[in-house]
């Protein structure tokens, strides 16, 4: 059997095993193990994994995610994401549709901290849509909200998503995040836009509120807001100017978030330990799959498969944006099928080179590639995001929410097209910092 012939019927195992819901970790693992063994023999894939295992969870630049992610459960854990809603809603609540809008601006600082996805919506969901109930907003048209402003938790830095791109295609993972910060707010703000023109043109759906809030109260809720500013400003704008590496910064927002947690008297011991705990299985589940396709990247290596679809793409008799756009819908259709990360450590080994041989940025490409991607929490039949909001509200159906969140999607999709004609939206900030 020849080496290419394994190579693909090994990516068509890996898939079914992922969609058999198998660990993504321990699918890459033993797909890209027996491959190895196939194509080579035992003792070759038994050196493969126990180098490759060592130098994946060795690598330096990959200690910056454990810090985030601790960075994030403290300032999640200790109540600072009701405050911070609490305080924006202050400031827009009474403009129609304020709530909702509310909802996405404390997405968008939220997800400066938490850096995931996931966090973001659960406790936006938690914090967000019994208020928006409370003022009689449609259910399903609050569902949306959250779900829309929880996909920011993927772009705005330290995404998550962003730092295993790095660590899978060797772009730098400060300029990376850096990337990320234009894209994020713009389509914060893209979302503010699409919920105004919904209430604009169906106002049942987000009464506007009566209740006053002085302008003594709006300036005194900005003191739950403050511990926001400084941790980003501290951490990413460390990274920005240059004084910080990621990793750097990730240690100083940790550090940061736990000793604001102290001072304003936030920290108990059961927080700090179940901060700790989460960060830990959240770390070695990526971990373990970072090793997985660090091995099922070796075992693809020797398959030949990336050469050789790359050469067969790249030799095409079409413009690149046409091989771009099709890369772009299957990304789009597997999005609805299997998780972001699961998505990545499959994909990247061939479409990675694919792009920078036709010239594409690699900053760039990983900015539309997560956007497109972070499409699939939104839709049938995967929608995690959508689940985690079902799971939190009880009384609303999977079917509304996921109505709900088609202007969402459709907005998600416009701003693409937008980055795809002006790449600079995500190239210039990057450029400037690290030229």
């Amino acid at each position: 059997m020849s080496a290419e012939l394994i190579g693909f019927i090994g990516i068509i195992v890996l898939v079914l095993l992922i969609l058999f819901k198998v660990p993504v970790g321990l699918s890459l693992l033993l797909v890209g193990f027996i491959g190895i063994g196939l194509i080579k023999n035992v003792d070759v894939a038994l050196s493969q994994l126990a180098s490759s295992s060592f130098s994946t969870v060795n690598s330096y630049s990959l200690s910056v995610i454990p810090l985030f992610i601790l960075m994030g459960m403290f300032m999640s854990n200790t109540g600072f994401g009701n405050d911070l809603f609490t305080a924006v809603e202050k400031w827009i609540g009474k403009v129609r549709g304020g709530l909702a809008i509310a909802t996405i601006g404390a997405a968008s600082i939220f997800s400066a901290i938490s850096g995931s996805a996931n966090a973001t919506t659960a406790t936006l969901a938690k914090i967000c849509i019994p208020e928006m109930e409370k003022y009689n907003y449609k259910t399903t048209f609050a569902t949306a909200a959250v779900a829309a402003g929880g996909t920011l938790g993927s772009l705005i830095p330290p995404s998550v998503l962003l730092i295993l791109y790095g660590a899978l295609t060797s772009e730098p993972i400060g300029a990376l995040l850096i990337a990320g910060i234009v894209p994020g707010v713009l389509m914060a703000i893209c979302f503010m836009l699409m919920i105004n023109l919904q209430v604009r043109k169906n106002p049942e759906i987000a009464p506007q509120r009566t209740v006053t809030v002085s302008v003594k109260e709006k300036i005194y809720s900005l003191k739950n807001v403050w511990p926001f500013l400084v941790i980003f400003l501290i951490s990413i704008g460390g990274i920005y100017i240059g004084v910080f590496t990621p990793n750097e910064a990730g240690a100083i927002g940790a550090a940061g978030a736990f000793i604001l947690s102290l001072v304003t008297r936030r920290m108990s011991i059961k927080i700090l330990l179940e901060s700790l705990d989460e960060t830990l299985r959240i770390t070695v589940m990526i971990f373990f799959v970072l090793i997985g396709a660090s091995i099922f990247g070796r075992f693809l290596a020797l398959s030949k498969i990336p050469m050789l679809l790359s050469d067969s793409i790249t030799s095409l008799d079409v413009a690149p944006f046409v091989i771009l756009t099709l890369i772009l819908v299957v990304y789009f259709f597997l999005g609805m099928f299997l998780e972001g990360i699961a998505i990545m450590v499959l994909t990247l080994p061939i479409v990675y080179p694919i792009i920078t041989d036709l010239g594409y940025n690699g900053l760039w490409f990983g900015v539309i590639m997560i956007l497109i991607v972070n499409i699939g929490v939104l839709t049938p039949p995967l929608g995690l995001s959508v689940y985690i909001i079902a799971g939190i509200v009880k009384h609303v159906s999977i079917e509304q929410i996921f109505k709900g969140v088609i202007p969402s999607i459709i907005t998600m999709i416009l701003f693409i097209i937008i980055l795809i004609i002006f790449p600079e939206i995500v190239t210039f900030l990057p450029d400037i910092t690290f030229k």
